[in-house]
């Protein structure tokens, strides 16, 4: 691995077939800057691209928790995710439990789209209203007379979204670090 990275560093002399080591030189101060610069861009562009596409799918789940609850105040314990809960749950919970988890996602989609150091609290509130909605939930799934594993997404879910939030965004902060610790192995080198 230190081989594959410090060869990066090092340019061939001429474009032959060798992989002797006798054909490599340094790369000029001015290369490695520009190598640096393209990773760092990239990284850029893929953490954008990535921070989209993780805020897509939240903002998918959060509008599937909106349509739920908008479906269950027009007609109670039609869904039959809902529906199990009929003896336990006064409907209004059940829908503001929803619109609680569809917030949840919404904490974490902001979080992941705003890049700079506030945006993670955004995720940890996110987290803090999963946790609570996994609670709320569970103490009900454990209230029916046999646990259903077909709802088992309703406690969850919003707590996956904050700690998928998370991760996503310390995936692509470790990688920028990554980055600048290339940037501080550069060495000075001009070539005569």
């Amino acid at each position: 691995m230190a081989t594959t990275a410090t060869r990066r560093w090092w340019r061939r002399r001429d474009d032959g077939g060798d992989d002797d080591a006798d054909d490599l030189v340094p790369m000029d101060t001015q290369e490695q800057e520009e190598l640096v610069r393209s990773l760092e861009q990239k990284q850029a562009q893929q953490g954008r691209r990535w921070r989209r596409v993780f805020a897509g799918f939240l903002l998918v789940y959060a509008a599937f928790m909106v349509y739920s609850s908008f479906h269950h105040a027009w007609a109670p314990w039609e869904l039959r995710y809902h529906a199990y809960f009929m003896e336990d749950l006064p409907a209004p919970m059940v829908i503001i439990a929803d619109w609680i988890a569809a917030l949840a996602c919404l904490f974490a989609v902001k979080g992941l789209l705003q890049n700079s150091g506030p945006s993670k609290k955004w995720m940890w509130y996110s987290c803090y209203i999963g946790v609570l909605v996994a609670i709320f939930w569970t103490y009900y799934i454990l209230r029916l007379p046999s646990i259903r594993w077909d709802v088992a997404w309703l406690p969850f879910g919003p707590l996956i979204a904050g700690a998928l939030s998370l991760y996503v965004d310390h995936v692509l902060l470790e990688s920028m670090k990554d980055i600048s610790t290339l940037r501080s192995y550069m060495y000075n080198f001009k070539a005569l």
